[in-house]
C-alpha cells in the first residue's frame, strides 16, 4: 500500500443505503424536467397522486428537494413546483490525467462548488493520493457542517490502461508500470470512507455533457472529447450508455484517415499530443498547453494546421460512428480554449459536408457545452447518481414526454 495519512474522512449516508425505485424516479424527473408540480409528475410517471404525494414529502423532508414559487393562472388552486435542493447531495470528482489531475465537489444540480489542480509531467500514484486526500480535507472543512453528511462518495475518471503509455507521457516504464497492479479504490478506502467509482475520463466527460446540456432536443449522438488523447463516448434514449467494460464509445482507437488518404487512429491524429509534438517541433513550449491559457494564439500556426489535420479526421471517423448507430448528433469538447473549439467544429462541418454519404444520414456537428473540466465534473456526479437517481436504460425518458402532451 502507498503511505498517505492516517486520517479517515468519514460521511454521511442514508438511513436506508439507497433511495428506493419510486423516489429515484421522481429526482430524475426533476432533474431532467426542472421544477415540477406533483401533478405533472404523478401523471408522467403513472404513479398516483397520493403516492407523489407522499414520496415528495419525504424527499422534501430528506432535504433533497425544495418547492418553488406556486404558479398562477389555471382554474383551482395554484401548483407549486418541486425543484432540486444543490444542497442535498455533493459528490467529489477527481479527473486523473496524463498532465494533469483536477478534484471538484460538484453539488446536486451539478454545480461546481469547489475546485483544486495539480500539475505533473507525469502522474505519480503518491503524488496524486497526497494531493486527493489534502483536497477532500480543505473542501470537507470549507462546507458548512450540516452538508459535510451529504456527501455521497467520489468519482475517479481516468485513463484506463494508463501504464501502456510511457513514451507518450515521457516517463521510463518502471515510472509509469505501477499504474497497473495498484488499487486505486483500495488506497482511496485509506483516507476516504465513503463509495468510490472508477470510470473511463471520456465517458465521464460525455455524463457531464449529457446531465448538463441545454438548448438541443438530441437524445441520441457520439460525443468526442480532445484530450491529451482522443475519447469518447455514447448517449442513447438520453441516458449514457458505457456497454459491459465501461468503454463504449472510446473512439481513439477507431480508424480513419489522414489528408492523404493513410489510414491511423483517430486518437494518433487528433489529439492533443499530436498538437504537443508539433509545438515541440517548432521549438515552442508544449507545456504551455496544460497553464490554463485561454489564448492559444502564441501557438501560431501549428494549431491551426493541428485543427486542419484533426478535423479531417473527426469527420471520417464521424461518418464511420453514424453507419453503426443512427447518431442525430456529434458533440465535440476537449481540453482547449473554446475559441479552439468553435474552430475546430467549424472545420469538421467543412469537411464532412464533403464526404461520400451514400447510406447515410449526416449528423449535425455541434460544440460541446461544457469545456475541460468536463471529465472531473462527470466524476463526481456519478456518486451522487448512484446514490439518489435512475441511470442507464432505467432512466426517465423526459424528452420523449413533454409536459405538454
Amino acid at each position: 500500500m502507498i503511505e498517505t495519512s492516517q486520517a479517515t474522512f468519514t460521511f454521511g449516508a442514508l438511513p436506508s443505503g439507497v433511495r428506493d425505485y419510486n423516489e429515484r424516479l421522481l429526482l430524475t424527473m426533476i432533474r431532467r424536467l426542472g421544477p415540477v408540480a406533483a401533478s405533472d409528475l404523478a401523471r408522467l410517471s403513472t404513479l398516483s397522486a397520493q403516492t407523489v404525494s407522499v414520496i415528495l414529502r419525504k424527499l422534501e423532508s430528506d432535504g433533497l428537494l425544495l418547492r418553488g414559487e406556486p404558479q398562477r393562472g389555471r382554474v383551482g388552486k395554484p401548483s407549486i413546483p418541486y425543484l432540486l435542493d444543490p444542497d442535498g447531495a455533493f459528490g467529489f470528482g477527481m479527473k486523473l490525467g496524463r498532465r494533469s489531475a483536477d478534484l471538484t465537489l460538484i453539488d446536486m444540480i451539478g454545480q461546481v462548488r469547489d475546485q483544486l489542480q495539480l500539475h505533473y509531467d507525469y502522474p505519480r500514484p503518491d503524488k496524486v493520493l497526497g494531493f486527493l486526500r489534502d483536497g477532500i480535507a480543505q473542501m470537507t472543512s470549507d462546507l458548512p457542517a450540516d452538508h459535510q453528511a451529504n456527501i455521497s462518495g467520489l468519482g475517479l475518471a481516468m485513463p484506463f490502461d494508463l501504464w501502456k503509455w510511457n513514451e507518450e507521457v515521457g516517463a521510463s516504464k518502471d515510472d509509469i508500470a505501477v499504474w497497473q497492479s495498484i488499487d486505486m479504490p483500495k488506497e482511496i478506502s485509506a483516507f476516504f470512507d465513503a463509495p468510490v467509482i472508477v470510470t473511463n475520463d471520456a465517458t465521464a466527460g460525455c455524463h457531464a455533457e449529457a446531465l448538463l446540456r441545454t438548448g438541443d432536443n438530441f437524445t441520441s449522438y457520439a460525443y468526442l472529447f480532445v484530450g491529451f488523447f482522443m475519447g469518447g463516448g455514447i448517449v442513447l434514449n438520453a441516458s449514457v450508455y458505457e456497454g459491459p467494460t465501461g468503454n463504449a464509445g472510446g473512439m481513439g482507437p477507431l480508424r480513419t484517415a489522414n489528408r492523404d488518404g493513410e489510414s491511423a487512429q483517430l486518437m494518433d491524429i487528433a489529439s492533443l499530443h499530436r498538437l504537443e509534438t508539433r509545438i515541440d517541433a517548432a521549438d515552442g513550449d508544449p507545456t504551455r498547453l496544460w497553464d490554463g491559457t485561454t489564448d492559444w494564439s502564441r501557438f501560431g500556426s501549428e494549431v491551426s494546421d493541428w485543427i486542419d489535420e484533426a478535423a479531417f479526421a473527426i469527420a471520417g471517423a464521424a461518418m464511420s460512428a453514424c453507419a453503426l448507430i443512427d447518431f442525430e448528433a456529434v458533440v465535440i469538447d476537449g481540453a482547449f480554449p473554446e475559441a479552439v473549439r468553435a474552430e475546430l467544429v467549424a472545420a469538421i462541418r467543412h469537411d464532412i459536408a464533403g464526404m461520400d454519404s451514400r447510406g447515410l444520414v449526416v449528423p449535425q456537428i455541434v460544440e460541446g457545452q461544457i469545456g475541460a473540466n468536463a471529465r472531473a465534473i462527470g466524476a463526481g456526479y456519478s456518486p451522487i447518481a448512484a446514490r439518489h437517481f435512475l441511470t442507464g436504460a432505467s432512466a426517465f425518458e423526459t424528452k420523449t414526454s413533454p409536459l405538454s402532451a
